[in-house]
This record gives C-alpha cells, structure tokens and sequence, in this order.
C-alpha cells in the first residue's frame, strides 16, 4: 500500500515527488512513458516568468511569482542549468503600449519587482536587434531561462534516490475508489494507495473520468518552435516577447541556456493531446511573427523543428484542489503556462492540500536533496587531465558538437533514473542536442546504451516506445 501515488511524472509530478521524499512515506510515481519528461516538460519555451501576465489574485499569479524566486536556488541545489537573463514585451502600437501599462500595473499587484517601462529607443539600445517599428517594452530582470526537462530529471532522481518508487511504461487504464483507498490499474499492474495525485498534464481529464469526474474539459493548443544553432544564441540577450493577446503570450526570441536561440510558439487548438506535429504553416506563422520583434533573425540557421501541446482547460486558473466525488485525490492539473515558473511553488501547495485532506506526513530525519552532474566540457583542463585520468572514458569524445564523452554518457545510464533511448541519453547528457542532431553520435550513443544496458540493438529506441531505429541485420560480419 502507498501512501501517494503520483500519477504523471513531468515536471511538476517530479518536484511534488522530491518535496514529498522528505516524509516517512511511501510514495509512487506512474508514467505512461518510456522516460520522465516526454510531455509538454520536453517541449516548451524554458522560459521563468517574472509574473506580470496573471491576472492579480489568481492562483497562477500567486504561484508563478513565488515560483520564480524560489527557481534559481532550486536549480543550483540540482545542479540544472538556469539563466536570469531578463524578459521585453514590445509594444508597436499605441494601442499596445497601453497594454504594457496594464501588465505593469499587473505585475506590481502580484509583487514582480523591478519592472520597468522602456521607450522603443531604449529597448533597442539594450537590444540593438529589435525592430525599428518597436515604440515601447515592459522589462522585467527577473525573468529567466533554464532547462526544463534537465530540472524534472534531476527532481525525479533526487525523489528516488530517497525512496520514491518510479515506474515508467505504466499508462493507467482504471481507477477504483474504494473509500479509504484506491486500486489504479496500469500496463505494468495494479496499485493500491490511499492518496492519488493527477499530474497527468494533456491526459488529466482522463484520469478524473475514471473516478467519474467531469470538472473541466481540455482545449488542448499546440504551438511550433525553431531551434536555432548555436551561431545565432547571442543574438539576444533576453527573452523578447509581443504583447500578450487571446492565443497567449505570443512568439517570443530568446536565448537558450544551452547556447541556441529559440522562436516560438504558435497557438492552434487541437483536438487531440498527443498531437505534436509541426506544419509548414505554422511554422511560417511562427516565421513571420518572430520577424517582426527581430528582423534579422536568420531562420535558415534552424537545426530542429519541434512542437508542444499546452494543458489548458475550460478553467482560465490552474486547477489545483481535491476531487467532488473522490476526496482522496488532489488535482493537480490545467498546468499551462506560467505552469513551469511556477513549478515549484504547485509543489509546495500540492503538499499543503494533501495535509489539508488528511495525509499524515512526519519528516524524515536524513534527507538529502542535492545532486551533480559532470559536464566535461565545461570543466578547466586541469580537471578535465585529472578526470580522465581517473576514468579513461572521459578521454572519448562521443558528440563532437556539443563536446560530451563516453564518460558522461555511461555515467547517466547508471544513474538512479536511467535512460532507454537515444533521446533520453539526449536529454540528460546533451548528446545529439548540435548542429548535426545526432547524425554523427547517433550509432554510437545507440551502441553504448546496448552494451551498457545487455540489450539487442534492436530494442534500442529513438525516444518512445516503438521508435525503433534498426529493424533487421543486413550484412554479416567479417566471414560471413
């Protein structure tokens, strides 16, 4: 029996996990997926807002800009990669520039500090690669950028390494209230737990149906993005955003903190969550919006295309709080943005209303919430002689775009969480993550995963299930 089972484990599922590792409980985590981080975690714009879009005496409002201070502690504690790096809305419009009093005023009432209202020459003087048609901007220096599938990873190793149970590849497919208890039925078996808590993100209207809850529904919205090589990461210095409007918060250009540049998203509603196609379309919309902000924008620089599905709902605020019917478990969902700025103040919340609905939680007397990564190419190159020294294999450059070895490559496939797929290996190392997307280190990250994990090739995937790369042998080896 657990305690609390969390059912989804993106980043918010993860950081609810690490928060309650410190209790003398037993928790799960259930993820429909191969790897943690495969929804809209993975794809998104990585961006820490300030706070100065939620409308004031929100929910949102008030986790976003609790979230936002508590993010580069949070990260430095996890040894994840975080930039505050600051963020623009450009006004071109009168118009417009009303609106840019508006999210300041905004932003004041929900305690965003520093923000400050720029002329169109003084934006550009800060950001000389704005459009000449910009007439003002909204700063907020305490926006940021960071690695959003880097911080769930990192949250859900730290949960395991104190006792949280994960399994991966367990879609639930039932729930059964048995007052005092639930049974969830997945793919990988049945769990019996007292609490649950839905962080099922595009899918958790799903779960709530199966306890015969109908709250909300999902308007789900898809938006596209470019990623563009490295060559073009400076060409801002913050996070350039339009004013905001009915689709959202608009295309944005912003700075990586991997060094890239990002343009995006889009806003289409889809009918389907797991839709995450990208179109010719919509990236030209994509295309034509970011123009505006930065004309000089190089897209033929884009080394990958991708797109995300955000988890709105019929409720504009998140939607955090028990069950009607079933008050045992704890919504935790309608997670769009500014869901990951405000990650981990849902957490701390989500804790809170557990207690609220009777969970019993004393804490543990050793706990420990910090964990490293080694990142050779960032080490000066005495640590790097003396790290090779110690392990050869840090010695063997595997990704030469992004400089990452056989080292770091097999120390994340023993780690706590390990990965199944060449992307997962991506995600955690940064291998594949260059220009050549893993056309060079591809075959050989795929070779160490099989060695390392005792398995066929064959079996070795791209990302999630069923994404196999090698179907059939089709030449011998030498003698055949």
């Amino acid at each position: 029996m657990f305690d609390v089972t969390i059912i989804g484990c993106g980043v918010i599922g993860a950081l609810l996990a690490r928060k309650l590792s410190q209790y003398d409980l037993r928790i799960l985590i259930l993820e429909r997926e191969n790897d943690v981080a495969m929804g809209t975690t993975k794809a998104n714009s990585a961006i820490v807002h300030a706070g100065y879009d939620p409308e004031p005496g929100t929910l949102m409002a008030k986790l976003n800009v609790q979230g936002s201070e508590q993010m580069e502690k949070l990260c430095r504690e996890l040894d994840v990669e975080y930039r505050r790096c600051g963020s623009m809305v450009l006004a071109f419009s009168a118009e417009e520039t009303a609106t840019l009093k508006t999210l300041y005023d905004r932003g004041i009432k929900n305690g965003v500090k520093e923000l400050r209202l720029l002329s169109g020459e003084e934006a550009r003087t800060m950001e000389p690669a704005l459009a000449e048609t910009v007439r003002g901007a909204l700063l907020a220096p305490t926006a940021a950028i960071v690695d959003p599938w880097g911080l769930c990873l990192a949250a859900a190793e730290t949960a395991v390494r104190n006792g949280v149970e994960l399994k991966r590849g367990s879609a639930v497919a039932g729930v059964e209230d048995l007052g005092d208890h639930y049974v969830v039925h997945t793919a990988s078996g049945n769990y019996e737990s007292r609490y649950l808590v839905n962080c099922a993100g595009v899918h958790g209207h799903e779960i709530s149906a199966m306890v015969g809850e109908s709250e909300w529904m999902p308007k789900h919205s898809r938006g596209e993005y470019y990623l563009l090589d490295k060559s073009s990461g400076d060409l801002v210095n913050h996070v350039i955003f339009q004013c905001p409007s009915a689709l959202g918060k608009g295309v944005l250009v912003a700075p990586t903190v991997h060094g890239n540049l990002i343009v995006g998203p889009n806003a289409e509603p889809v009918e389907d969550g797991d839709d995450r196609a990208t179109t010719q379309s919509g990236l030209d919309q994509v295309a034509a919006f970011g123009r505006k902000s930065v004309p000089s924008v190089d897209l033929r620089q884009s080394i990958r295309n991708f797109s995300g599905v955000r988890a709105v709902t019929s409720e504009e605020d998140f939607i955090i709080r028990p069950a009607k019917n079933s008050p045992r478990m704890l919504y935790v969902c309608g997670i769009k943005s500014p869901g990951l700025s405000a990650a981990p103040a849902i957490a701390d919340y989500a804790l809170e209303k557990l207690k609220e609905m009777g969970l019993a939680a004393e804490k543990k007397t050793v706990w420990s919430g910090k964990r490293t990564q080694i990142r050779f190419r960032k080490l000066s190159d005495s640590e790097k002689a003396e790290l090779v020294r110690k392990d050869p294999r840090y010695g063997r450059i595997i990704c030469r775009c992004e400089t990452i070895t056989e080292g770091e490559i097999i120390a994340a496939i023993h780690s706590p969480i390990p990965p199944c797929s060449i992307d997962g290996v991506k995600r955690r190392t940064g291998a594949g993550m260059g220009r050549c997307q893993g056309g060079f280190c591809g075959p050989r990250v795929l070779k160490i995963l099989a060695d390392e994990l005792g398995k066929d090739p064959m079996e070795i995937v791209q990302d999630g299930s069923a994404t196999w790369l090698l179907m059939e042998e089709t030449k011998g080896g030498s003698g055949k």
